[in-house]
């Protein structure tokens, strides 16, 4: 991998500085330069929100991605605004229980993936986010999957150690899509 640009993007309160979190965090565990920039406005929670993760195993320019090669959307407002910044050959992976909208662009890899629905069916609401990122993984495979797997013991905080098993099952079913 030389350079991976990669815009997540949502409503406040759908995990999306997590996600870059975890994302960044395996990129480090694997030794890769990285930047991590969260977005968000002043609404937070239920406003707009994104996270620039730049990976890379060169020294990095800029951590802004203005043109990502990877955008993960969580929201149809996100969708519309970023889908079009994607580079030609890019992947778009995007909430299809949330955004029922078809991307219409045939220059870009896109998945559709019904993260919010999975994530309810298996009793982990709050984790489409993390559905997200396993099938994110599963297509790019931009970090080892151990390294992975450890950036979620390294995110969950300690008083919330219950949630470290279903982040990691979170990934399994996104990687499994």
């Amino acid at each position: 991998m030389k350079t991976c640009n990669i815009l997540l993007a949502g409503f406040g309160g759908q995990g999306i500085l997590f996600a870059g979190k975890v994302l960044a965090y395996a990129g480090l565990i694997d030794n890769k330069q990285l930047t991590w920039l969260p977005s968000y406005g002043p609404e937070m929670r239920g406003g707009t929100c994104n996270c620039s993760v730049v990976m890379s195993d060169e020294s990095i320019g800029s951590p802004l991605v203005v043109t990502p090669d990877v955008l993960i959307a969580m929201n149809l407002p996100s969708l519309e605004k970023f889908a079009g910044k994607v580079v030609k050959g890019g992947t778009i992976i995007l909430d299809s229980s949330i955004i029922d909208k078809k991307v219409e662009r045939d220059d870009v890899n896109v998945f559709y993936v019904d993260a919010t629905k999975l994530a309810e069916e298996n009793g982990m609401e709050g984790l489409s986010n993390i559905i997200l990122v396993g099938k994110m993984f599963k297509e790019l495979g931009f970090c080892s999957e151990e390294a992975l797997f450890k950036a979620i013991d390294k995110c969950v905080p300690a008083r919330k150690a219950e949630m470290v098993e279903k982040n990691k099952e979170a990934l399994r079913i996104g990687m499994g899509q």
